[in-house]
C-alpha cells in the first residue's frame, strides 16, 4: 500500500549561484568549504527534517558546465526540482539548460533566489529574465512557487522547507515499501571496503541480504549506510543509501531493481573512439567516481584519445599500459601510491593529478596545442628591471633564435605561465629584429605577466 514518502528534491542552477551553500545552510554542515575550487563535482544526497517532522531528501547536482549529463539525471530522478538563481547575477546559460532538463522531466519546479542579502541583489530583474524564458510565477499568472533566501543570514530557509512539504502533499508523492525495489544510482566509487554504490530508493525497500540487479550486474547487498553514514538493515522509499556488495560498478543513472527483468540503463558514458587516426595524444584516465569519469570523458578535447578510463586509484598495471602505449596518465581526485609514482618515474611516465575538472581539460588542451608548434628558440631570463611603467626581461639565448615577430611562451619548471607578444627587442642599446644562440638581449612584452629570474622564454611557430 502506498504511503507518503520523503520527496526527492534535486538542486539545479548555474555555477557559483549558491546551490551547495544553500544546502550547507539547510543541513548546517560544512560541505561547501571542503570542495576543491568551490565546485560540487559529484552528486551527493542528504536528508533534512522539516520542523513539522517530515523528511526531505536532497540531491545536490553540480553546476559546472562539464556536468550537464549529471544534472540531467538529477532532474529525471527528482520529484521536485529547485532551480537556484543568484539574485545579483540573474539567468545564465546553465540556468536555461536546467530549465530544459526540468521541462523534459516534467517535474514540479520551485525557483529559489539566493544571495538576497547582497547590496547588488536585484530579484525583480532575475524574475523578469525568468518570465522571458516562459516561467510563470504564482500571483503573476502562473503556478511556479518562488522563494527568496540568504544562505549567509539564514533568511527564507524555513519557508523553503515548508513549501517543499506542501508541494509534496499536493503532488501526492508516495511509495510502497512492500513493492518491488526501484532505485536509481546517483554515484559510484571505491575505497578500502570495495566498490560502493550510492542510490536513492524510489519504491520498495532495500534490505541487507537481498539480491539487487542492474543492467549487466547483480549483487547481494552486504551492507547499507544511510545519509548520516550509519550502518542500517534497510532503507525505505524516498531515502538515499550507500550500498556494499557489488563486484562490478553499475553505470551512474542506471536503475537498480529487485526484479532483474525490470533493470535498465538511463544514461551511459561513451568512451572516445579509440580508432581515430587523427588522435595526437593518448591518455589513461583515472577518476574517484563514475560520475566524474563520465563528465571528463565527455569533455576530453577531440584530438585526445582515452585509451582506458576507470574508477579507482592508479595502479602498476596502468603505468605498464602507459609505457607500452606511450600514453600519459591523467588523474582526477583519485590517489597515486608512492610505489606507483616511483615506478612511473623510473619508466619515464608522466602522471598529472587534478582536483578541479577544468584544470585537467585545460592541461590537455595546452599539451595538444604545443604538439602543433615548432620551437624556434629558447632563452633564459637572467634579470628583471623596470623601464617606464613596464618590466624589462634581461635574457640570454640558450639555443635557436628569438625573433620579434614570433609568439613567446613563458615557462616555469616546464609549465606554461602564458603567451606574450614582443613590443621591444634590444641587443645592448640597439633595436633588433632577432637574436641568436649565445647573445644577450633585453625584451619588453605584452601582456606583462609576472615573470621572474629563472623562467624560460620559448619562441614558437604554428
Amino acid at each position: 500500500m502506498k504511503k507518503p514518502r520523503p520527496p526527492i528534491v534535486s538542486v539545479l542552477g548555474h555555477v557559483d549561484h549558491g546551490k551547495t551553500s544553500l544546502l550547507d545552510a539547510i543541513r548546517k554542515t560544512r560541505v561547501a568549504a571542503k570542495e576543491a575550487g568551490g565546485i560540487t563535482q559529484s552528486i551527493g544526497a542528504s536528508v533534512v527534517k522539516e520542523k513539522s517532522g517530515r523528511d526531505i531528501t536532497f540531491v545536490d547536482t553540480p553546476g559546472h558546465a562539464a556536468f550537464n549529463n549529471m544534472r540531467s539525471r538529477g532532474a529525471r530522478l527528482a520529484d521536485i526540482v529547485l532551480l537556484v538563481i543568484a539574485a545579483d547575477d540573474g539567468v545564465k546559460p546553465q540556468t536555461k539548460e536546467a530549465l530544459g532538463f526540468i521541462q523534459q522531466a516534467g517535474v514540479k519546479m520551485v525557483v529559489v533566489l539566493t544571495k538576497i542579502d547582497l547590496a547588488t541583489s536585484q530579484p525583480e530583474v532575475a524574475i523578469g529574465q525568468l518570465e522571458k524564458e516562459g516561467v510563470l510565477f504564482e500571483g503573476r499568472g502562473g503556478d511556479t512557487p518562488l522563494v527568496k533566501v540568504s544562505a549567509k543570514e539564514g533568511k527564507g530557509l524555513d519557508e523553503l522547507l515548508e513549501l517543499l512539504v506542501l508541494v509534496a502533499e499536493v503532488q501526492g508523492i508516495s511509495g510502497d515499501s512492500e513493492a518491488i525495489l526501484e532505485s536509481v544510482v546517483i554515484e559510484t566509487n571505491k575505497d578500502n571496503r570495495g566498490p560502493l554504490v550510492s542510490l536513492v530508493v524510489k519504491n520498495g525497500t532495500l534490505k541487507v541480504g537481498s539480491w539487487v540487479y542492474a543492467e549487466g550486474t547483480a549483487a547481494k547487498v552486504r551492507g547499507i549506510f544511510d545519509a548520516s553514514g550509519m550502518s542500517v538493515k534497510q532503507v525505505l522509499p524516498g531515502y538515499p543509501a550507500l550500498v556494499l556488495g557489488f563486484e562490478t560498478l553499475p553505470e551512474v543513472g542506471s536503475v537498480v531493481s529487485g526484479n532483474k527483468e525490470k533493470v535498465g540503463i538511463q544514461v551511459k558514458a561513451e568512451k572516445k573512439n579509440s580508432s581515430r587516426s587523427e588522435s595526437e595524444l593518448t591518455i589513461i584516465l583515472k577518476a574517484k567516481s563514475a560520475g566524474s569519469l563520465e563528465a571528463l570523458i565527455a569533455n576530453i578535447p577531440e584530438n585526445v584519445e582515452v585509451l582506458t578510463g576507470s574508477v579507482g586509484e592508479v595502479n602498476e598495471s596502468d603505468v605498464m599500459l602507459a609505457k607500452d602505449a606511450g600514453s600519459l596518465i591523467f588523474v582526477f581526485e583519485s590517489k597515486v601510491a608512492n610505489q606507483v609514482k616511483k615506478l612511473a618515474d623510473n619508466d619515464g611516465i608522466k602522471i598529472y593529478e587534478f582536483d578541479i575538472i577544468y584544470k585537467l581539460v585545460d592541461k590537455l588542451k595546452e599539451i595538444t596545442e604545443s604538439a602543433h608548434e615548432k620551437v624556434l628558440g629558447k632563452a633564459n631570463i637572467l634579470q628583471s628591471f623596470p623601464f617606464n611603467d613596464k618590466q624589462v626581461a634581461g635574457c640570454k639565448v640558450k639555443n635557436g633564435t628569438i625573433a620579434r615577430n614570433k609568439v613567446l611562451v613563458i615557462e616555469r619548471d616546464d609549465k606554461e605561465l602564458g603567451r606574450v607578444k614582443i613590443i621591444s627587442l634590444k641587443k645592448q642599446k640597439d633595436d633588433v629584429q632577432s637574436v641568436s644562440q649565445g647573445e644577450e638581449f633585453g625584451v619588453i612584452f605584452v601582456p606583462q605577466l609576472d615573470f621572474r629570474v629563472g623562467d624560460m622564454l620559448v619562441s614558437v611557430e604554428n
